[in-house]
Order: C-alpha cells, then sequence, then structure tokens
C-alpha cells in the first residue's frame, strides 16, 4: 500500500472521524473504525506493532472496572426515579405557591426547581423537558412573557451540568485523572453564583417590566387562606425536606470523605426508591421505566468509552498526541492563549456534539498540555462544563432549546426561545470569566501566574514495536523543556 508520511496519519484520523460524524455514523463505532483503519495502516508501515492491538481486551475489561465510572448508572437511576415519579411537579406547586404573590414569583420557582432537579437527577434532558411540560402552561396562563418563561426554563434546565452530582463532572474528573469529590467541590461555588444571576436577572425584569412576569391573582394562591399556615408547613415538611435531605446526605457524605462518590450514588439511588414508595408512587412500570433508561444511558457512555479507547490507542501509535501538544504548544501567548483557544474550541464542539462525546475524544487530547503547562486540573475542568453549558444553550444548535422546544405549546415560536435565551448566555459567559479571572472560585490553592512564552517540546524519536523496534520497546515519555 502506498506510504503515507508519519506526520500526515494524526490529522488525516481527525479529517475522517469528522466524515464519519457528518455522515450519521453512530460515534462509538466511528471512534472505533476509525482506531482500526488507522491501526491496520500504521501497522503495514511498521508504526506499531499487532502486539499493541492485543491489549484492546485488557483496556477494555479496564474501563468496565472503573469505579469511578460505576457512579454514572447510581446517579442517574436515583434522578430518574425522582423525576418519574412526580418530583418537579410537587416542588413546582410548592415553591410557586410560595413566591406566586410576588412579581417573577413563578420565575423564581423554576429557577429554584431547576437547581434542586440538577441536585438529585443530574440530567439536562430531564430537567428541561419536565419543567417545560409542567411550569411553561401556567406561566403562559397567567400572561408571562413568552421569551422570558422559555429562557427561564431552559437556562435552569442545563444547571444539571454544573451543580453536583452532574453526570459531566462524574466523567470530566475521570479523564481528568482527579477525584469526583474535588471537581464536586470545585463546581459547587461557582453553580450557586450562577443561580443567584439568574435570579437578579429576575429581578431585574420584574423592576422594570412590570407586566412581563406578574404576580399570581389571589385565586390562584392558598397563602392567606384560613389554612394556609398548616398547608404551607405541610408542603415543605413532605415535599421540599426529602430531596434536599437526600441531596445533603450525597453531597455531604462525599464532601466529608465518608462515602467515595460510586457509594454516595448508591445511597442515592436507595434514598430516591424510599422517597418514591413514602409517596405510594413506586410501581413496577415506575422501576422499569427507570432501569431501562439506566440502562441504556451508561451502555451509551460504555461504548463510545470503548470506542475512544480504540481511536486513543492508534491516535498516539501515529503521534497524534505530540501533533496535538505541537499544535497548542505553537499558540502565541503560552497558557493563557492555550485556555483561550481551549474554551473557543468546546464552545464550537458544543454545538454539534453531546457532552460524553466530547469529553471522550477532545478532553483526552488536552490533558497532558493543560498538565505540562501547569495548569490547575479541577478548575480547567470546572470551566470547561460551564462553558459546554453555555453552548448548550446557544441558537441555533444549543440542545436544551431543542429538547424545550419539543414540549413548548405551538403558540410559543421558535424565536421566542431564542430571545428568551439570549440574558442567560450572556450571564453564563460571565460566569466564564469569572471563574478564568478568579480560579480561587474553584480551587483554594495559589493557581500558578500565567506562562506567556511559547511551548517548547523535544521530542526524540518515537515508534511502537513497528518493523524499525523488533524488540518491541515500550513506547517513550515525551520529554519537556521551556
Amino acid at each position: 500500500m502506498p506510504i503515507i508520511p508519519v506526520e500526515w496519519l494524526a490529522p488525516l484520523m481527525f479529517a475522517v472521524l469528522l466524515l464519519f460524524m457528518v455522515s450519521g455514523f453512530p460515534v462509538a463505532f466511528a471512534l472505533a473504525a476509525n482506531g482500526l483503519l488507522f491501526g491496520y495502516i500504521a501497522i503495514e508501515q511498521g508504526l506499531m506493532s499487532v502486539a499493541l492491538l492485543q491489549a484492546l481486551p485488557d483496556r477494555i475489561f479496564g474501563i468496565m472496572s472503573n469505579e469511578t465510572l460505576l457512579a454514572i448508572p447510581f446517579f442517574t437511576f436515583m434522578g430518574l426515579v425522582l423525576e418519574r415519579s412526580g418530583m418537579a411537579e410537587d416542588l413546582l406547586e410548592t415553591i410557586g405557591q410560595l413566591f406566586g404573590r410576588v412579581r417573577g414569583g413563578l420565575a423564581y420557582a423554576v429557577i429554584l426547581v431547576g437547581a434542586l432537579l440538577a441536585a438529585t437527577t443530574g440530567v439536562v434532558a430531564a430537567s428541561v423537558i419536565s419543567m417545560g411540560l409542567i411550569s411553561l402552561p401556567i406561566m403562559l396562563k397567567y400572561g408571562y412573557s413568552q421569551s422570558v418563561s422559555t429562557g427561564v426554563i431552559a437556562a435552569s434546565g442545563t444547571l444539571a451540568q454544573i451543580i453536583p452530582p452532574s453526570l459531566v463532572l462524574i466523567v470530566m474528573a475521570d479523564q481528568l485523572g482527579v477525584s469526583v469529590g474535588a471537581m464536586y467541590q470545585g463546581a459547587l461555588i461557582p453553580a450557586l453564583l450562577l443561580v443567584l444571576f439568574y435570579i437578579a436577572y429576575v429581578f431585574v425584569i420584574t423592576w422594570f417590566q412590570k407586566n412581563a412576569l406578574p404576580a399570581l391573582p389571589p385565586e390562584a394562591c392558598y397563602i392567606g387562606q384560613s389554612n394556609s399556615g398548616m398547608r404551607i408547613l405541610k408542603a415543605v415538611v413532605f415535599v421540599l425536606m426529602p430531596p434536599l435531605a437526600l441531596v445533603f446526605l450525597v453531597l455531604g457524605t462525599i464532601f466529608l470523605g465518608i462515602a467515595t462518590p460510586t457509594e454516595g450514588g448508591a445511597m442515592g439511588a436507595v434514598g430516591a426508591l424510599l422517597i418514591a414508595a413514602s409517596k405510594k408512587r413506586l410501581t413496577l412500570d415506575l422501576l422499569k421505566q427507570s432501569i431501562d433508561s439506566t440502562t441504556k444511558l451508561s451502555c451509551f457512555v460504555l461504548f463510545i468509552l470503548i470506542g475512544s479507547t480504540v481511536f486513543g490507542l492508534t491516535f498516539r501509535a501515529v503521534e497524534g498526541d505530540l501533533w496535538v501538544e505541537q499544535l497548542m504548544g505553537d499558540l502565541p501567548g503560552g497558557e493563557l492563549g492555550f485556555l483561550i483557544a481551549v474554551q473557543i474550541l468546546i464552545f464550537v464542539l458544543g454545538f454539534f456534539l453531546d457532552f460524553f462525546e466530547i469529553a471522550f475524544i477532545v478532553i483526552p487530547l488536552l490533558v497532558p498540555v493543560a498538565d505540562k503547562l501547569g495548569v490547575d486540573l479541577v478548575w480547567f475542568g470546572v470551566m470547561i462544563a460551564m462553558n459546554m453549558q453555555t453552548s448548550f444553550l446557544t441558537p441555533p444548535f444549543g440542545f436544551s432549546l431543542f429538547y424545550l422546544k419539543s414540549v413548548t405549546p405551538k403558540v410559543v415560536k421558535t424565536i421566542e426561545i431564542y430571545k428568551g435565551s439570549l440574558p442567560f448566555i450572556a450571564l453564563q459567559l460571565l460566569m466564564v470569566v469569572l471563574i478564568f479571572a478568579f480560579p480561587q472560585l474553584v480551587s483554594q490553592e495559589e493557581k500558578v501566574k500565567y506562562q506567556d512564552s511559547p511551548l517548547q517540546l523535544d521530542l526524540p524519536p518515537q515508534n511502537y514495536g513497528g518493523e524499525s523496534d523488533p524488540a518491541g520497546q515500550q513506547p517513550f515519555v515525551p520529554s519537556f523543556s521551556e
């Protein structure tokens, strides 16, 4: 077969992968097929040995025995049980009554419920669809602005990206090689600040556009009625306390080091079953739906991870990791230039790729460069997660907007959803800038100052046990100098 220069192979792998994905081929199989195709080419050209591919079964077994990723099905199951047992409806009803007599009360309720759903479900689609189905018709019924209502719902649903126990943060921690607990702690303050920004924006709207978010009429609220005190107390005890207690149980044990994220997820799953049973909503149909959805998502993640492992093995064999490091190292501005370029890249990819695809394909290629530059990986991961949350909300390709559009009444036009999302995009971008400018929001450690000198790489000759290396020596570890 014709010889392809080794420096062309890595760019070609990326180009072929994009071709596969644009053609609609499933990402997991596109990754694996691409890796095997270029693995064959690399073997034929003597760049790697067949023995390297024989290690794939061991790598796949290592993926399946990864205890960190075991937290994904537990947290997914917990969120699905709570969501399907009607927790969103109960929370929106209760918090809506508490804030209903205030201008913008339903919008405040949606934001707070979005934060609570994010802390229990951890899935963007579930949060957006639940709140879109339940709260949007009520908001429109009482004269709320279409654009503001849809913007609040879409933005509040994306909080599941950044509020622990987010599945995004679990996968990010695994790919960055940091603990899930550290990632959760790092994301907590930025997530809470973002919720406060949303609430402040709604307050500003109610101040300057009094008719955009009116208060509920007295007949729609039971507060002020003769027995309202007992009804509120009952709602707080039986509706608000159980999910809050579950959140504190799961996250508290993880933050205090009492339980690992996997153990915390298992406790959360059991707690969700108990809450559903206490409300007499735990049925065989609910269990079946929750287990089916959990299995599908877990298999989706597993297959993408296996495919990315095959892709990554060949990509490193054809010196793709060094190509990426050289590409990023040649950027002007050193660390600052690298960080800005990464944020732009992630933002654009977020329009077209699901988070799991970005995490398993792109993040592993960026980690070595970030680590070499001395970037705090927890800070780096939280900033990427917040950035992806922004891109998922940005028209016209934002996933959150598509989820919401699928459940909105026909009277709501797509342009209104786009208009409503713009102020929240600005708030999320502001949060990304604040994280970038004030790393202490994520990490208490003193951050290393930006290096403004370009990254220099000293690359010794490399092979992977091909024809030029009959002894099948281990792959070299590149040395770096600045």
